[in-house]
Parts: C-alpha cells; sequence; structure tokens
C-alpha cells in the first residue's frame, strides 16, 4: 500500500506564483525517496505544499488512501505526516530530553515510552539527554531533530536538505540513519541537494526541473545513467547541483 500519493500538485507562494506545476509522486512504507534537482526547481516548495505550510492551489494529497489535500500543519502531524525542516528544527534552549518531548506535544502521556524507543534508535540522544540543544553540533542537532519528529510515531518523514552544511562524515552517519528509519517502515521523502550520496542510500529518486518531475526511477540506475549524470550531477560525480541545473561542479 502507498503511504504517501501525491497527484499533479501545484502551488507557490503569491496568488500568480506557480512554483510547483504539476509534481506527482508515491512512497511506500519502508521506502525511501529523494527528490533532486537544481536550485530553484521547487523541491523545498512541494515540501511546504504537502505539509500545510502552504495551500495547494491544484492536485491531491493522500496518506493511506486518505485525501488529506489542503489540512492544516497540526492536522496533518496528526494524520502521521511530519517534517523537518532544514533550519530551526530543535528549539536551542531546551534540553535534548526537552526537545524530544516536544515532539510528542500531541500526547504528552506517551512521551516517556516514545522517548525510550527513539532514544534506543539513536543513542546520542540518550548520552546528551540533559545538554542544551544549542550546544550539539551541527550533525547532531539534525538527529535530534530527526528523533523529534519521529516522537509522534509519523507513517511518513519529510526531511529538507537535511546533510546541509555538514561534514562529509557528518553526513555519512546521517544518511545511514535515515536509511535506517526507511527501513524501520516509515515512509520517507527526503528533499537533498547533496544528490549522489542521497542516491546512493535511496530506493527511488525524483528530479524536479522548473517545478516539474523531469525524471524518475530508482536511485542507483539514476545514479549511473550517464545523461542524469551529465546534466545534474557534473561529468566527475559531483555530489551538488548548480542553480542553473547545468551541472557544473560546486563545492560541498
Amino acid at each position: 500500500m502507498t503511504a504517501l500519493a501525491v497527484d499533479a500538485l501545484s502551488g507557490g507562494y503569491a496568488a500568480a506564483d506557480h512554483v510547483v506545476k504539476g509534481v506527482s509522486l508515491a512512497v511506500a512504507p519502508g521506502e525511501l525517496l529523494c527528490v533532486i534537482g537544481p536550485n530553484g526547481a521547487g523541491k523545498s516548495t512541494v515540501l511546504k505544499l504537502l505539509t500545510g505550510l502552504l495551500r495547494p492551489r491544484a492536485g491531491r494529497v493522500a496518506l493511506d488512501g486518505r485525501d488529506v489535500t489542503g489540512l492544516s500543519p497540526r492536522r496533518m502531524i496528526e494524520a502521521g505526516l511530519v517534517l523537518v525542516p532544514q533550519e530551526r528544527n530543535v528549539f536551542g534552549t531546551l534540553t535534548v530530553e526537552e526537545n524530544l518531548a516536544m515532539g510528542c506535544f500531541l500526547d504528552p502521556r506517551r512521551a516517556r515510552a516514545r522517548m525510550a524507543a527513539v532514544t534506543e534508535r539513536f543513542p546520542l540522544l540518550a548520552e546528551r539527554r540533559r545538554q542544551a540543544a544549542r550546544t550539539l553540533s551541527g550533525g547532531q542537532r539534525q538527529i535530534l531533530a530527526m528523533g523529534q519528529a519521529l516522537m509522534s510515531e509519523p507513517r511518513v518523514l519529510l526531511l529538507d536538505e537535511p546533510t546541509a552544511g555538514l561534514s562529509p562524515k557528518a553526513a555519512d552517519d546521517l544518511f545511514a540513519l535515515v536509511r535506517a528509519t526507511a527501513e524501520s517502515g516509515v515512509a520517507v521523502l527526503m528533499v537533498e541537494q547533496n544528490a549522489l550520496q542521497a542516491m546512493q542510500v535511496s530506493d527511488r529518486a525524483l528530479v524536479l526541473v522548473d517545478g516539474r518531475n523531469a525524471h524518475e526511477g530508482p536511485a542507483p540506475a539514476l545514479a549511473r545513467d550517464p545523461e542524469i549524470r551529465r546534466l545534474f550531477l557534473g561529468g566527475r560525480g559531483a555530489g551538488r547541483m548548480d542553480a542553473s541545473g547545468t551541472g557544473r561542479e560546486t563545492q560541498r
């Protein structure tokens, strides 16, 4: 069964603005789908439309077959879809433990049991549970943000640029945790600029260009496709895409 199904989704930030122009995708339980594309392709806007941060102008969003198009962010969380944004995704002045508890705001009575499950999955969070989130490294904060999101037991987890600004080692570690999260049965939709690495850990990949589906298929096959590498990854296998989508190699 498909956990998340999106059909011809369109929308943007202003009345006449259509950043996303009919995107369709599907993610099954236990599957990791990465969405890549040049800057300005509409990747992060898709996530905002899915979570209710922006209201879709057209299209349909379904969770486990139920139409949830246009629900508020809170209602989306209640329905089982949670977003980890790229920035400001933890409360810096709160401890790790307090941040995790915030992830269970819909049902605080379950916070203790959920915290035990999440810290078992991410032992680092147990080790740093009394540490203020602002004192964590970038990679550790991203792990905390994922842990906070998983406190509500989502069926679908959305990740917006989870490795942005991380060192190569921290990015590798985070990708491994994302992969393990998908394998636990959660449907994961990950937007990433670190395209080559993202495809190496994903089941399938969707390439967006100008707010539309451009290419889709098994991630390993797309990563090897000479045309995809030329257009989006660079001839030498660069991991990031430039703003024009021409595939020039850029520094991480």
